[in-house]
């Protein structure tokens, strides 16, 4: 039976009052009652992986992901420190194993449970761009700023921005080349805008640290006495 603490960690409306999970992943948190703070940070993640989400799907139409995989994966990439609370308030990497079997002992398919190890493994060659951004909202929603995954994601971005070309006169082929009759668009033309929106998103990271910390890690540890609103629709 899931704790009331962790009721309130699901629906607290405080700021910066992050987005609810998909409701898949608040059903499996109620099912293993997972510690307060976990869903706390969670829905942070998410709230970051959405925002983000968003401002790609605007700027760049053509950019090739799977919004769905995205937005799960941010909301359980740490689901395995539910078996490894330790790992809450100290470094660990047992919970990434555990995250992905506990998910697929629940039946979530590999694709979407793989974000339980690949958000600690950004740096490695090959990854996709769901990958990536969901590495980048475990960053960003604390305010890290990591350079070489944020450019990562922005070469992702400058292929997927790629405008056509004259393939006759290669009139706009650019410093960076071109494939397929198609110009990547300039990595600092990219650079510039994602860099505006991670700014803005890390501006609020001490709103989120305090949102996270509102919260126990065990259920047992009483709450401060204040008020939590209903959670807001999706």
């Amino acid at each position: 039976m899931a704790s009331e603490a962790l009721h309130r960690a699901l629906a607290d409306t405080t700021d910066p009052d992050p987005r609810p999970l998909p409701d898949r992943v608040e059903d499996l948190l109620r099912r293993i009652d997972a510690p307060p703070r976990l869903a706390a940070h969670l829905r942070l993640v998410h709230d970051v992986a959405w925002r983000i989400v968003a401002w790609v799907e605007r700027e760049y139409p053509d950019a090739e992901f799977d919004r769905e995989a995205v937005l799960f994966g941010a909301a359980t990439h740490d689901i395995g420190k539910a078996t490894h609370p330790e790992e809450l308030s100290a470094p660990g990497h047992a919970h990434q194993l555990a995250g992905y079997e506990l998910l697929g002992a629940e039946g979530v398919e590999a694709d979407f449970a793989r974000f339980t190890c690949t958000h600690a493994t950004w740096s490695e060659s090959g990854l996709p761009l769901e990958d990536l951004l969901v590495s980048l909202a475990d960053k960003v929603w604390k305010g890290a700023r990591i350079t070489q995954l944020e450019d990562l994601v922005v070469a992702h971005l400058a292929a997927a921005g790629a405008t056509a070309v004259d393939t006759n006169s290669g009139a706009v082929e650019g410093a960076h080349g071109r494939a397929n009759g198609r110009a990547p668009r300039e990595l600092w033309a990219v650079f510039a805008g994602f860099d505006d929106l991670l700014g803005d998103l890390a501006a609020d990271a001490d709103l989120r640290l305090a949102f996270q910390a509102r919260h126990p890690i065990t259920a047992a540890r009483p709450l401060p006495g204040r008020a939590f609103g209903v959670g807001r629709g999706a």
